[in-house]
């Protein structure tokens, strides 16, 4: 099997390896399905008709619409018209249906939780002359009094403010998605579920023993030890993989729906993935759903040193302006994704307005007349391609505008793939940009100088085994990835590309586990400095699943004038060192990636964890390096000093002792390697700030890299030993 990169700005070939990492699973990953599969071929459009003063035009009957599919005329056979105006009479009476809510108040994953509505007959209109309202509370984004406010605020609005044709569903999401209430207009009833909900309920990150490994950080033939739950913390996917999940489960009521989605932004902290969020909003559109994102912290005035729960500026940084500016950045980040997701779904966002129930009532009142149009699409085959859908009436002197999305993808078992097939669809969803969220990734780049103008770039891939479907073949579970990835530079050019096809093989007793386990694949460049942006594209081919990952990266220029503080690299966090053998599979020309690779040393390789969760029966491995340190004006050596803390809150858990470093690498210039490894056996589950305090002590030059991890329990078995 041939691997390769090619690197067309240094002209260097490297080779790239797989891990098979061990994971326990904890929470279940949402499985998602980024293409639009219509039943029967039957293709239902929900149409908004206005004429140029913006009122609805009422009165169009099916003989009015003109719909083509690929430019091919298409004859309607589902047709309704949705009447929501205020002077429509009540329609009849909805009775709340409290079996949508999970039995037992048990966790589901969006995979496994009831659709909240599903008509009878595919097409079928269930609820004529209604208005849905989806309120979906986000408990993992809001704080306890953030939490207390949008219960207060739903409750508001259910008792006061609702109209007859409304109806309104209830989602809600902590670890896990959940239907709580299906489509009704029982006041009663929907008080009480909102107000059933527990203030503080994932407000902080909960943890239990969940079964797992027997392992403290040690090679023991695989990359990687943790428990599967880490693909649910710090991963801004898993929330927007929840509302795709919700998205999909209204997606069976041809009617439009609006989306209110209440949490307190979503932080680009974690692993973003522009992939997940374009697949989220066009998942959205499919399902005729629009998302109105209403902020829960309201009106948000930040005080000049901070709030409680962070420390004060020091000197005058607080007066200059320079905290107040960092703390809004925060605040806008955080809302950016909840702007995206309304824009691109045409719902609205509704930021800075302690009156949450006035954005309850605008997006509701958003949701006008309109008609429901459905057509049994004269193309049959099921070659996954998009089809493209115009609609126009007949009577073009009505000059009026219509709102309807532009098409969908038909259907495509992929066991039918061709060989031309296969090597046609990675294509399209590298080149054309389609996002693909079936087989979830989690990646993380990081850089280190190699020279004055060349930076190492490892790019490390995480895959969840329960993702994975393998194959039996002669009494072993086996299965081919395929994986494609590109780097561009701030124009746009190809910075540099990998394509790499790897066959994996296991024995029969570790494949049976392989749903409770993760597979790591590791790759690299050589770039020089500058911003860029990567798309990673892996595909499973026995079931076909396929997932793409997205994200904007930098590589400091650590040699300019304008790093004028202490200089270092990525930080490297990791709970796992496995031999080099290992993690570099049967790749050839070893010694060059060994030459290269900074995470390489004494035939070990540092495998980092991409998702920043360990356990307590594993070992923290932490890495670091400093370039061009001051010297001593006797010695002309360098003297770096550093320690290794944990807080909780403001809270120190854990300081490890200094660690003094002298002594250059060999054939790396002036780079100093900075190592640490902590024992976690005595450090209480939970989520902490870990942060390295770096010191040059004859720069006098500090740095303080941090990053938020999660500890989770040592295995019950293990535990249990201990005690």
């Amino acid at each position: 099997m041939r691997r390769f990169f090619s690197i067309p700005a240094v002209n260097k070939t490297l080779r790239a390896g797989l891990c098979a990492a061990m994971l326990f699973s904890g929470i279940p990953t949402p499985k998602m399905d980024a293409q639009f599969k219509s039943e029967s071929n039957l293709v239902i459009l929900d149409i908004s008709v206005k004429d140029k003063a913006g009122k609805v035009i009422t009165g169009l009957k099916k003989e009015d619409f003109v719909i083509l599919e690929d430019g091919k005329p298409q004859t309607v056979g589902v047709f309704e018209f949705q009447k929501l105006g205020d002077d429509a009479p009540p329609p009849p009476r909805v009775a709340a249906d409290k079996t949508a809510v999970v039995a037992d108040k048990k966790a589901a994953s969006p995979a496994e939780a009831k659709p909240a509505a599903k008509p009878a007959a595919t097409g079928a209109i269930r609820y004529q002359d209604r208005r849905l309202v989806v309120m979906l509370f986000d408990m993992t984004s809001m704080d306890i009094p953030e939490q207390a406010r949008v219960i207060d605020s739903a409750t508001k609005f259910i008792h006061e403010q609702l109209k007859p044709a409304d109806l309104v569903s209830i989602f809600s999401f902590a670890s896990v998605l959940k239907v709580e209430q299906d489509f009704t207009d029982d006041k009663d009833r929907l008080e009480e579920v909102v107000k059933s909900f527990k203030i503080g309920e994932g407000a902080a990150l909960a943890v239990d023993g969940s079964d797992g490994d027997d392992t403290n950080g040690e090679d023991n033939g695989t990359a990687f030890n943790a428990d599967e739950t880490e693909f649910n913390i710090f991963n801004t996917d898993r929330k927007l993989a929840a509302l795709e999940s919700a998205v999909k489960m209204l997606g069976s009521l041809p009617e439009k729906k609006a989306l209110v989605y209440f949490s307190s932004g979503i932080s680009k902290q974690g692993m973003e993935n522009q992939a997940q969020l374009r697949s989220t909003t066009a998942a959205a559109v499919r399902a005729n759903v629009a998302f109105y994102p209403i902020d829960a912290r309201g009106l948000i005035a930040t005080a000049p040193g901070g709030n409680a729960n962070q420390a004060s500026s020091r000197a005058g940084s607080m007066l200059t302006g320079g905290r107040q500016t960092s703390l809004r950045a925060g605040i806008e980040n955080q809302q950016d994704t909840l702007v995206t997701l309304a824009a691109d779904t045409g719902g609205k966002v509704f930021l800075d307005d302690n009156d949450l129930s006035l954005g309850l009532s605008k997006a509701r009142d958003d949701v006008d007349s309109y008609y429901i149009v459905g057509y049994y699409s004269t193309n049959g085959a099921n070659d996954g391609k998009f089809r493209r859908v115009q609609v126009a009436l007949a009577n073009k002197s009505l000059q009026a505008k219509l709102e309807y999305r532009s098409g969908y993808y038909a259907q495509k078992s992929f066991s039918k793939f061709t060989a031309a097939d296969k090597e046609s669809q990675l294509q399209e969803a590298l080149m054309l940009g389609d996002p693909v969220t079936d087989l979830p990734l989690a990646v993380e780049t990081d850089y280190f100088r190699l020279s004055k103008d060349q930076y190492y770039v490892p790019v490390s891939v995480k895959i969840p085994g329960s993702e994975i479907a393998l194959a039996k073949k002669k009494g072993a579970e086996s299965t081919e990835f395929e994986f494609i990835g590109q780097i561009r530079d701030a124009k746009g050019k190809l910075a540099g590309a990998l394509r790499d096809g790897i066959p994996v093989k296991l024995k029969e007793e570790t494949a049976a586990q392989l749903a409770s386990r993760s597979l790591q694949y590791n790759a690299g460049f050589v770039l020089p400095p500058g911003k860029y942006t990567l798309k990673f594209l892996s595909r499973e081919n026995q079931s076909g699943k396929m997932g793409t990952f997205e994200s904007k990266f930098e590589v400091p220029d650590l040699v300019g004038p304008a790093q004028a503080g202490l200089k270092i690299s990525s930080v490297i966090w990791s709970s796992q060192r496995s031999p080099v053998n290992s993690a570099i599979a049967s790749a050839d020309n070893k010694k060059k990636v060994i030459e290269a690779d900074p995470l390489v040393q004494d035939g070990q390789k540092l495998v980092p964890s991409i998702t920043k969760v360990f356990r307590r029966d594993q070992n923290l491995y932490v890495y670091v390096e400093v370039y061009d340190p001051a010297l001593d004006g006797t010695d002309k050596k360098p003297s770096v000093s550093a320690t290794l803390s944990l807080f909780r809150g403001r809270t120190k858990s854990f300081e490890s002792a200094p660690v003094r470093i002298n002594d250059y690498l060999t054939k790396r210039g002036a780079t100093l390697p900075l190592k640490f490894q902590a024992p976690l056996a005595g450090v209480a589950p939970g989520k902490y700030t870990c942060q390295i305090n770096i010191i040059d002590e004859n720069g006098r030059k500090f740095a303080f890299p941090r990053t938020e991890i999660m500890i989770l329990p040592a295995p019950k078995a293990a535990a249990g030993a201990a005690e």
